[in-house]
């Protein structure tokens, strides 16, 4: 085994530093509190690293992240599902073939694009690399894209729209240290990503953090004492809330106009499409007072002028049907006071996967190829060809974004063939009890993963991969910072890397163009797809990051690449950003008729994503070991729930059962659900797959729902899709 490493945290996109070091003890450690038998003790010890984004603290899931390493559940062996429904161990070189002639039947039956792909934004950059490349090349198919779908893509979209580039912090998190204000939108960092609190405290501490939010969050929490602002819209009413903001921004008289007249275009418009959101009015729609608007938009003007602002958004107004142009709102208010590329000021995204920023520009999206480079561009495509050393006529075009790729499971001229790499998408995806059908009804699935996931445990083939210390690579944190995954530890026998089965699966199927197993090898030919795109590598070796040096993207040959972006101008042509007018659709503001409430989802400190993982560590199970639905007092005494009830929650999708917590911390017409638990608790049973026009983004926060109180404690959901027991026939020729 190796002797340790110096490396990055497994969960979100801060990637605090850690230093992993082999274990002093290997005793058995105290049983789980779930099915699975007790875990052993994790055979590395983790302890934090000073590094810019944690300064040497983790996370209750970073300090915990090695137990999952050799965690008895670990799945270590291809696994095949009979016809009895049960997955049994098969070799490797049966798996390969199995996959092979599932490709090749499906294909010839219904054409190259029947065959899918869904990826994973913890994936490192040379695997989201190879797997583009490998379904373009290998599987000849345009239906590959990835739950940064689920996060991004809003912010994403708008990103490019104005500045024509997109990176979630264009600037490094040490820069928030001497802001005195920080307007924070829908993100609640002490939760999600807890060293990230301390970038605040200079904020804080001068009275300017500003949180919207319309539940008393951990970090609205932080606003108390004096420390700053917190506004509670009513759900679904963000983008209304930013334009009553810019709106007295323009009225008062706080617009820098003399970097808006240099730097912009697209004023007078924006101007115009402001008039109509008045404080006032604004308030009847969010429920913000109109005070509060005003404050807000002096504080961060005063703050531009003197001690500096910055305004970040989170996923809490981004994943709406409307999330681009609540993302744009967000864009031209930092436009309008002068922020993005000032010295002191500025405005990002917070990205939340571990590799969210690197694993989408490098091929993993349906409409990019690596380097951020858009796969209709014929200059794109011709750069991307040379380098892999094939025509350009062999790249396909784009494929379908995420949720029209799940939609089309099963359907006749759809995905009959699916890869999920990376991704629970039972538990993570919008409407999954749809989802599940159309798993379902596929003819092969083949998922690569650690742990029997609920996607997994529908799969036809089950692959097993390396955990994120038994490998190598690079990855790209929030700031466009790209980093050295390092391995500290021999995987268990039987257990491949993604890059190995990318590379052998190549061979099986013929594919043009080379695919190596060897991560520096990926990284070095990703260096040459990505040169001249707007996310270079070219000027990144594994050298420099070995030796500490911070490499921020773009990084071409000879440079010493860029920590902060728009110091001397935007991506677009004429060097300026975009201010695009936007203003609330009909759907966005509907109101909520009879009883019904409007359904937020999020995460908990204890868990990360779908859970697959965090819910195998013990401590953080005992700590949450079920779903809660946060309800205001008033609300569930309206429908007969006291604390600690159970309560059921449906709507036209599905239902869901789980104990209500009663709390003042979120509004009378809201509920909220975590979204990291399977089964009944499932809160994305009663999410809808409508999506933003634009980017692709579902509609996670504001779902329509009922609560009543539950029958009993055994109600269990009337939506609930029975097991499907189907296999294939040329996988049960084959087993």
């Amino acid at each position: 085994m190796p002797n340790g490493a110096d490396t990055h945290c497994p969960y979100c996109a801060l990637q605090c530093a850690m230093t992993l070091t082999p274990a002093t003890s290997v005793a058995g450690a105290a049983p789980a509190p779930t099915a699975e038998p007790a875990t052993p003790a994790a055979p590395l010890e983790v302890s934090g690293r000073d590094f810019p984004t944690n300064r040497g603290g983790l996370c209750r899931k970073g300090w915990t992240s090695a137990s999952l390493l050799r965690h008895n559940g670990r799945v270590t062996e291809p696994m095949l599902k009979g016809s009895d429904g049960v997955h049994q161990p098969i070799s490797w070189d049966q798996a390969l073939m199995l996959i092979t002639a599932a490709v090749k039947d499906t294909q010839q039956q219904y054409g190259n694009d029947a065959v899918g792909v869904f990826g994973g934004g913890g994936l490192t950059n040379e695997k989201a690399y190879l797997l583009g490349k490998f379904a373009r090349l290998a599987l000849r198919t345009s239906r590959i894209d990835y739950n940064g779908r689920f996060c991004m893509s809003s912010a994403a979209a708008a990103g490019n729209r104005a500045f024509g580039v997109d990176r979630g912090l264009p600037f490094p998190v040490t820069d928030l240290d001497s802001a005195s204000v920080i307007l924070m939108l829908g993100s609640n960092v002490a939760e999600t990503m807890p060293p990230f609190v301390q970038h605040l405290q200079g904020a804080r501490d001068a009275g300017g953090l500003i949180v919207v939010d319309p539940r008393r969050s951990a970090t609205a929490a932080f606003t108390s004492d004096g420390g700053g602002l917190h506004l509670q819209p009513t759900p679904g009413t963000d983008l209304a809330l930013l334009l009553g903001i810019s709106h007295v921004v323009v009225h008062e008289g706080l617009v820098d106009a003399g970097y808006v007249a240099e730097r912009t275009s697209g004023y007078a418009a924006v101007v115009r499409s402001l008039n109509a959101f008045w404080p006032e009015r604004v308030q009847s729609i969010t429920g913000v007072p109109a005070n509060l608007i005003r404050e807000t938009a002096r504080r961060l003007a005063q703050g531009a002028r003197a001690g500096g602002s910055y305004i970040l958004s989170g996923r809490g107004v981004e994943q709406h049907v409307d999330g681009t142009d609540t993302a744009t709102a967000a864009i031209n208010l930092s436009l309008l006071l002068g922020l993005p590329g000032s010295a002191r000021s500025g405005y990002g995204t917070l990205t939340g996967q571990g590799n969210g920023q690197g694993g989408r520009e490098h091929g993993q999206k349906a409409d990019q190829l690596p380097g951020y480079r858009k796969i209709t561009d014929p200059a794109a495509r011709a750069h991307v060809a040379n380098v892999w050393g094939v025509d350009e006529s062999l790249i396909p075009g784009p494929g379908l974004p995420a949720v029209e790729l799940l939609r089309s499971l099963g359907q006749p001229d759809g995905v009959r063939c699916l890869f999920v790499h990376g991704a629970n998408v039972v538990v993570s995806a919008p409407d999954t009890n749809a989802v599940t059908q159309g798993l379902r009804s596929l003819d092969f699935l083949v998922v690569c993963d650690f742990f029997m996931s609920e996607t997994a445990a529908e799969a036809d083939l089950v692959l097993p991969v390396t955990q994120w210390a038994e490998e190598e690579g690079t990855l790209t944190n929030l700031e466009g910072r790209v980093i050295r995954r390092r391995r500290a530890l021999t995987p268990p026998p039987g257990v491949r890397s993604e890059l190995w089965l990318m590379a052998r699966l190549a061979e099986m199927f013929e594919a043009p163009s080379t695919f190596s197993d060897d991560p520096e090898t990926v990284f070095e030919e990703l260096r040459l797809a990505s040169a001249g795109g707007l996310a270079d590598y070219s000027g990144i070796d594994y050298a420099m990051l070995d030796r500490g040096e911070a490499a921020y993207w773009p990084y071409p040959v000879g440079s010493t690449g860029t920590p902060r972006l728009f110091a001397d101008g935007f991506a677009h042509a004429d060097g300026r950003a975009v201010m695009v007018p936007v203003t609330p659709s009909k759907r966005a503001v509907r109101s909520f008729a009879d009883d019904s409430l409007a359904l937020a989802t999020g995460r908990l400190l204890e868990h990360y994503q779908s859970g697959a993982q965090t819910r195998r560590v013990s401590e953080l199970l005992a700590a949450q070991p079920q779903a809660r639905l946060l309800i205001h007092p008033g609300t569930a005494a309206a429908r007969g729930i006291s604390d600690g009830d159970y309560a059921t929650v449906s709507n036209e999708r599905g239902e869901v059962v789980c104990r209500a917590e009663l709390s003042t911390a979120i509004r009378p017409d809201t509920v909220f659900l975590p979204f990291h638990f399977p089964g009944q608790e499932n809160a994305n049973r009663l999410t809808e797959s409508a999506t933003d026009p634009i980017s692709g983004m579902p509609e996670f926060k504001t779902s329509m729902v009922w609560v009543r109180r539950a029958v009993s404690t055994q109600e269990h959901a009337s939506y609930t899709i029975p097991a499907g027991t189907r296999l294939p026939v040329h996988v049960k020729e084959a087993s």
